[in-house]
């Protein structure tokens, strides 16, 4: 226990915290979509991390740490409500989720237009291991509960989100893989600004699914959902 408080206790005040931080960093890069001097930034055509390039960077920057701090407490709720083993492999996909986010702030997007870098290229690897392991680290929670009637809606709240980021994911990597066919740049092939916008959406939303979870695991049993026990994974 922290502070004398029981782990239902705990689980609660995580995925509160978590879902008012997920929401804050949302608002935030939100805020730049539609503010200058960002407004004018193509959402179709331009990716959501070249708003750290503009006089408001900061904000970007805030917005994905911030981010990055709240999906670690929705991590850290699960984990107090037993829906996951802090040691398992549907951890590690939640947490290089945060750490992802983390990277991308502190290792700026590059214009590869005048060549490679080292920073650019950590920036583009940790993005992809970042909206990777969340769908892939949520859907294992998934599927630990699949069985679980109780769990069913919190389920299926979870999958459908982090299906459709991986679905997102798949028209960025098709795009790459036809680089050879097409003959022009796998980022110009596709909308990128907006499929990555899709795919962010759709990640927040998993984020936010996986924490309502942890919220309603942790419930007493006089609000008739008594606290999960993790099945072995």
């Amino acid at each position: 226990m922290i502070g004398g408080m029981p782990p239902t206790a705990l689980a609660r005040a995580f995925a509160a915290t978590g879902f008012v931080a997920v929401l804050t960093g949302v608002l935030a890069v939100s805020a730049l979509h539609v503010l200058p001097p960002t407004a004018s930034i193509s959402p179709v055509r331009r990716t959501i991390s070249e708003y750290a390039y503009s006089e408001t960077g900061w904000v970007f920057n805030l917005g994905v740490l911030i981010l990055a701090a709240g999906s670690l407490a929705v991590f850290v709720a699960l984990a107090y409500a037993k829906l996951i083993r802090p040691a398992s492999v549907a951890s590690l996909g939640l947490l290089l989720w945060s750490a992802g986010l983390a990277a991308v702030v502190y290792f700026p997007k590059h214009d590869w237009s005048v060549g490679p870098s080292t920073h650019g290229t950590i920036h583009r690897m940790a993005s992809l291991v970042a909206f990777l392991s969340l769908p892939l680290g949520a859907l294992l929670v998934t599927v630990m509960w699949r069985r679980e009637r109780r769990w069913r809606g919190s389920v299926w709240l979870t999958a459908i989100p982090a299906l459709a980021a991986l679905a997102f994911i798949s028209v960025i990597i098709g795009a790459y893989l036809l680089t050879p066919y097409t003959g022009l740049p796998w980022w110009d092939v596709i909308p990128l600004g907006f499929v990555e916008r899709g795919m962010a959406t759709f990640e927040v939303l998993t984020v936010l699914a996986l924490g309502r979870w942890a919220w309603r695991a942790s419930s007493t049993p006089a609000d008739g959902e008594s606290a999960a026990t993790a099945p072995g994974r």
